[in-house]
């Protein structure tokens, strides 16, 4: 796992929180009665159909309770960057628990409507820096509701994808925490400050070895918007497609992004 970065990003609590339930609400309503046949659709992950994307959006905002129900740890371990690298890891384990949770809760509907209470239940209980002991390291609470937004936005864009006319929304600023660590998670993986990364309006890293760039235009910058950068970090879009496609720009010799992405698989 990289180390983090010597000054890691603050993330306001509040807005952490709202954007996490603003976006689980989101889904909820654009799923909600759903039928069986669309249900059983596939999704570009796998062999996950829309039931198994929904249950695992549910999941992955379960996995504040299972955190909190373990003992809290003595000392924080990891920054929330650092999430960004361990979760391939446990992929096999992930899509076991996610066919589990699909398969144990027919009614989606009121399994994320019980998500979304017992989630507003948690967070009146605890306080930002509790401590949890989450599979990246100890981190506090809302430096893990952070990466929660990371998953919604993510799969909301899966989601999208699947079921094009459900035109699910963003919360702002799920989206925003959501550009912010992976494109924080970058600038860690390829420390540097010779090629200046742009996801206007939500994020600006350097990153890349090289020549440190110190006032005017940067002699490599690579531009893009939101959800192609979320895309691109994630693996769902290639950095050749994307070129190809103008979804980003890239200009300067230490431009080339290709062989760090994706970085969340």
């Amino acid at each position: 796992m990289p180390p983090a970065k010597k000054r890691a990003r603050a993330y306001d609590p509040a807005k952490t929180r709202a954007a996490v339930l603003a976006q689980l609400g989101n889904v909820r309503e654009a799923v909600r009665g759903l039928g069986p046949e669309r249900l059983a659709l596939p999704t570009r992950l796998g062999e996950w159909t829309v039931r198994d994307l929904i249950a695992h959006m549910g999941m992955a905002v379960t996995a504040v309770q299972r955190a909190l129900d373990r003992p809290a740890p003595p000392k924080q371990e990891v920054q929330v960057v650092q999430w960004t690298f361990g979760t391939s890891a446990n992929s096999a384990a992930i899509a076991d628990f996610t066919r589990q949770v699909a398969a144990d809760h027919p009614d989606l509907d009121a399994y994320l409507d019980d998500v979304d209470q017992g989630l507003r239940a948690l967070l009146a209980a605890h306080p930002a820096g509790r401590l949890l002991a989450t599979n990246a390291g100890a981190m506090p609470l809302d430096d893990y509701l952070v990466t929660r937004a990371v998953e919604l936005v993510v799969h909301t864009d899966d989601l999208n994808a699947a079921l094009p006319e459900l035109k699910v929304p963003y919360d702002r600023q799920a989206l925003a925490a959501a550009t912010r660590l992976l494109a924080d998670a970058l600038a860690v993986k390829a420390p540097g400050g010779s090629t200046e990364v742009r996801v206007p309006p939500y994020a600006v890293v350097q990153c890349v070895a090289g020549p440190r760039h110190t006032r005017g235009t940067p002699p490599n910058v690579v531009e893009t918007d939101p959800l192609t950068w979320i895309r691109l970090a994630t693996g769902r879009l290639t950095w050749a497609d994307a070129l190809a496609d103008a979804r980003v720009s890239a200009s300067g010799e230490r431009a080339d992004l290709g062989g760090l992405l994706p970085l969340l698989a």
